[in-house]
């Protein structure tokens, strides 16, 4: 059952017009194919005519959907033989962030990624995706394993920061998010990196600095969240949507200022509406991505992340 984002009203009025008339016509002999074939054109073209004109904080609501696909179905979808591995060595295991072996069409890969879940117990287990020290410890340490082994790293971002509670300062927050960057811009081995849902802040920094980032195409990316900004500028959340605007979060505006490098193309109606498509799609495109980075040398893997960080902003 779609749950209908608020810029979708006249979509979700359409769908229940569609589903009304299908209900009243069960068991009668009144053909209404033709009807129903014209109101789902319309709702088609409606959603198709919707999404092709988002705006920043609309993109924002959607890369926040409750039911937009996370890592978890990823592994589902497009993943093989994926196989957990657990623990930072140091404190313990955060469910936030997931690791371990699998495989993309053949290819043994690292796989890392944010899990958000989907509701409330998984949610909290995963504690929103918002990754405290011991999950980016964990993450260095298989980003360390991949590179003994030779295996590409692959890494799903969805996290709105990283987890600001005072256990997680205490921890040694700050110091893990970015050891966890240095290793990214440190790996010998090919890295490619997707924001699938929210990219926020240094939490998504630090599983994100790799020579090919890529951005599924109504996901976003930002240094803060739009009511973030907006309670610093506005001292108002009411402002989200000005501050969304402005901080250019979208994978259009980053693509055009070089921050990522390709834009992944979602069904539409945004991946919520077919997981299963936005997966297989998303395997194809890292899949080219890694064929196209296997061969070259380490120290050039790691120029070009460097060379590719150093051009922002100049």
């Amino acid at each position: 059952m779609n749950a209908y984002l608020e810029f979708e009203k006249p979509v979700a009025q359409l769908d229940e017009r569609i589903a009304e008339l299908r209900s009243a016509a069960e068991g009668d002999d009144v053909d209404i194919a033709s009807e129903l074939a014209r109101l789902e054109t319309k709702s088609k073209d409606l959603l198709a005519s919707t999404y092709a004109s988002l705006t920043p904080w609309q993109k924002t609501q959607v890369a926040r959907h409750p039911n937009r696909p996370h890592l978890r179905d990823y592994i589902e979808h497009a993943f093989e033989d994926f196989t957990p591995l657990g623990g930072d060595r140091y404190y313990g295991d955060d469910q936030a962030i997931i690791g371990g072996f699998a495989r993309l069409n053949g290819r043994r890969v690292m796989l890392i990624g944010h899990e958000k879940g989907h509701d409330t117990e998984s949610r909290i287990k995963h504690n929103f995706g918002m990754g405290k020290p011991e999950g980016y410890r964990k993450a260095i340490r298989l980003m360390e394993l991949a590179s003994r082994f030779g295996l590409p790293v692959v890494t799903l971002v969805d996290t709105s920061g990283a987890f600001p509670g005072v256990e997680a300062e205490e921890r040694g927050q700050a110091e893990a998010i970015a050891r966890s960057t240095e290793a990214c811009l440190a790996l010998r081995v090919p890295m490619v990196a997707v924001i699938v849902g929210e990219g926020g802040s240094g939490g998504a920094v630090a599983l994100a600095s790799a020579e090919r980032v890529l951005m599924l195409e109504h996901a976003v990316y930002s240094v803060i969240s739009p009511e973030g900004c907006a309670s610093i500028l506005w001292r108002t959340a009411d402002k989200a949507p000005d501050a969304a605007e402005a901080m250019k979060v979208t994978a259009q505006h980053l693509k055009r200022l070089g921050v990522i490098d390709r834009i992944v193309k979602e069904p539409v109606g945004g991946a919520h509406r077919d997981p299963a498509a936005t997966a297989a799609n998303l395997a194809k495109v890292i899949s080219q991505e890694l064929d196209a980075l296997v061969d070259l040398p380490s120290d050039t893997l790691i120029r070009t992340r460097e060379e590719r960080f150093l051009r922002m902003g100049g």
